[in-house]
């Protein structure tokens, strides 16, 4: 992935704000989301589109949602495990990583799919492509030093 801007780590407290605060949001955002099957808090601040992404549990094999931006690319789907440029990755990856079948809802409608990370060859090439669909992830790569993990989900079982 390129960088366009130079790295500005978060400070812990930084990071424990934004952690607190994503927490009670994505909470709030699936409650909404399922109730009204897609209707309501279906964007990101700034009227970016949302996907809610089912997984399995890596330990608990409890089914969870989550709300994450939608990406889509032709009949796929881009994730990006960004957690906003918090120095770790989100739970969510974990399970993928150890379940690689998803499910993912949009504008009401669920099909399943299957993720694969990607290498850094395959981040190069897309990278254009998700910082046009959403310029912040370059400000998010900025802040952590960690390499964020993507992933892209090609429909089926």
């Amino acid at each position: 992935m390129k960088e366009s801007q130079p790295r500005k780590p978060l400070s812990g407290l930084q990071a424990a704000a934004i952690a607190a605060t994503m927490k009670w949001y994505t909470r709030l955002n699936v409650v909404v989301f399922r109730l009204s099957r897609g209707r309501w808090m279906n964007t990101f601040p700034g009227g970016f589109p949302i996907c809610l992404v089912t997984v399995e549990g890596r330990k608990s094999k409890v089914k969870r949602d989550v709300p994450l931006l939608h990406l889509p690319f032709m009949e796929k789907k881009i994730l990006l495990a960004s957690q906003g440029g918090l120095p770790r990755n989100p739970a969510w990856y974990y399970n993928v990583v150890a379940n690689p079948h998803i499910a993912v809802t949009v504008h009401g409608s669920t099909r399943n799919y299957r993720a694969v990370e990607m290498n850094q060859q395959e981040k190069q090439r897309y990278w254009p492509h998700i910082i046009a669909m959403y310029p912040d992830f370059a400000r998010y790569a900025a802040r952590t030093e960690r390499d964020i993990p993507i992933f892209i989900c090609s429909p089926g079982d």
